[in-house]
């Protein structure tokens, strides 16, 4: 298995259409203001989180259980716009602005900027399958004792393109997983 650089992802992006919208460089300052970054670093993509968020605010949530078999979003708020203030000790659920195009021998894997993990906030996101495609749906976690800002459209999470030596034998495409081509935020399925 080898991981990706940022030449083969720009290729793959131009030619595949990998990642839409793409950058093919690391943008960090729009019209003079700087933002969390995202496009193309060295060996992975830093993409973006979109403006429409579902947020869990603990202290407003006094009975009833998280339960991803029987999701029930009366505990959540919905939001949408260019700053999203995330409760103490509190979630939000968001997408990517990015939609993603998986190749069969490529699997990804995401963690979260460091400029946000060093704010105590965390985003999660489970690893992109083989053909997998769509806009990714993600916690983003706030473990501190304050409220916590996530941006809008600027960076979120880095992610990184593992090519294995072999092609697996069943893609997520092929298995006809539950999350395959959503476009809008999407909740928890069994």
């Amino acid at each position: 298995m080898s991981i990706k650089s940022d030449s083969w992802i720009i290729r793959m992006c131009r030619e595949k259409g990998l990642i839409d919208p793409f950058e093919a460089k690391q943008v960090k300052q729009i019209e003079n203001k700087s933002v969390i970054s995202y496009g193309v670093s060295s060996y992975g993509y830093d993409i973006r989180v979109d403006d429409t968020f579902k947020i869990l605010d603990p202290s407003r949530s006094t009975s009833g259980i998280i339960d991803p078999k029987n999701f029930d979003l009366s505990h959540y708020t919905d939001f949408k716009g260019d700053e999203c203030l995330i409760p103490p000790h509190g979630m939000a659920i968001a997408q990517s602005y990015e939609y993603f195009r998986i190749p069969r021998e490529i699997l990804v894997i995401c963690n979260g900027k460091s400029t946000y993990e060093r704010c105590g906030i965390h985003a999660a996101i489970a690893p992109l399958e083989p053909e997998w495609e769509g806009r990714l749906t993600f916690s983003i976690s706030n473990s501190t004792s304050r409220p916590a800002k996530v941006y809008a459209r600027e960076g979120i999470a880095q992610i990184l393109f593992l090519e294995s030596d072999e092609v697996c034998a069943t893609s997520y495409a092929d298995k006809k997983g539950k999350y395959q081509k959503q476009q809008d935020l999407t909740l928890p399925k069994v």
